[in-house]
């Protein structure tokens, strides 16, 4: 009541803030590395001031081609936010009612969140190298040599890969959706119904623009999890890498700040998705504010 502070309060701020230090200092550390001058090298102190390594990287690092390799991160990590939010948005309104065997599919379809990763892009790669057995069989049973020639495999950023990476993303939207229509008003869904409304309507103009925010959350999850994922991805992901596996890559080979710059502008395309994502939903908290 007199405004001092307590001990305790001084203690466990200073702890907060190695807390912020330990969690946040490598990010600053390679961060203000990837601004070396030209003879900078891995370490401190830094040795000039420049944006040389960024410059370099553009220009593309052996025989890795940093460019396409962003973009494809880029495409997957849309397609997988795509995904995430039709499938949670779905599941949830359809686990509204009461459906037969809903509970265990509900806890086979977050048993991923708890097993092992590498488990889990294991067993994906093996079932398409299965998958791969059975199309060469079936083409030289039905005499499609050419196509038997050209086939290599079936997998691929857009199908083991995608699969991979939505058994990390999925549960994470499921779990977020199911949490906001616990604590939904069903109300809101009466009084349109008692106005007219359709079913199509009554979800349009009141259930989604309620949930709008929560549907951004689960947007941002999607893209971020998918963005810095390696370990679903890494054994089924065919022949073209995602960004960071060619990073996780780069760390082995690379021995100048070129690779810092790489990682200082996949962690400002995550900062920018994660503040895009704040600033709908407050926009969308803004317009549900003003209906209201």
């Amino acid at each position: 009541m007199d405004g001092k502070r307590s001990p305790g309060f001084y203690a466990l701020a200073a702890f907060f803030g190695l807390f912020l230090l330990f969690l946040y200092g490598p990010t600053i550390t390679i961060f203000v590395l990837s601004f070396q001058g030209p003879e900078g090298g891995l370490t401190f102190p830094l040795n000039g001031l420049s944006l040389h390594w960024f410059h370099e990287l553009f220009k593309g690092i052996g025989v890795i081609d940093i460019g396409s390799a962003l973009l494809r991160s880029f495409k997957l990590g849309l397609l997988v936010t795509t995904l995430t939010v039709l499938l949670a948005v779905s599941a949830a309104l359809a686990f509204r009612k009461s459906l037969r065997g809903g509970g265990a599919l509900f806890y086979v379809t977050v048993a991923s969140l708890i097993m092992p990763s590498i488990i889990v892009s294991l067993g994906i790669g093996l079932s398409f190298r299965l998958l791969d057995g059975a199309f060469k069989h079936f083409f030289e049973w039905a005499g499609w040599l050419d196509l038997l020639d050209s086939f290599n495999t079936s997998m691929g950023l857009y199908t083991s890969a995608l699969g991979a990476q939505l058994t990390w993303t999925l549960p994470f939207g499921l779990l977020i959706m199911f949490a906001v229509f616990n604590r939904f008003n069903a109300a809101y869904e009466e009084a349109a119904r008692d106005l007219g409304a359709t079913p199509w309507q009554t979800l349009r103009h009141v259930v989604l623009p309620l949930i709008g925010p929560a549907v951004v959350g689960v947007a941002m999850f999607g893209f971020t999890l998918s963005w810095d994922e390696i370990a679903r991805s890494s054994q089924a992901i065919g022949d073209l890498n995602t960004l960071p596996l060619e990073l996780q890559g780069l760390t082995t080979t690379v021995t100048t700040p070129v690779i810092y710059a790489l990682g200082t502008i996949t962690t400002l395309v995550s900062f920018v998705v994660v503040a895009l994502a704040l600033g709908l939903a407050a926009l969308g908290r803004r317009r549900t504010g003003r209906r209201g």
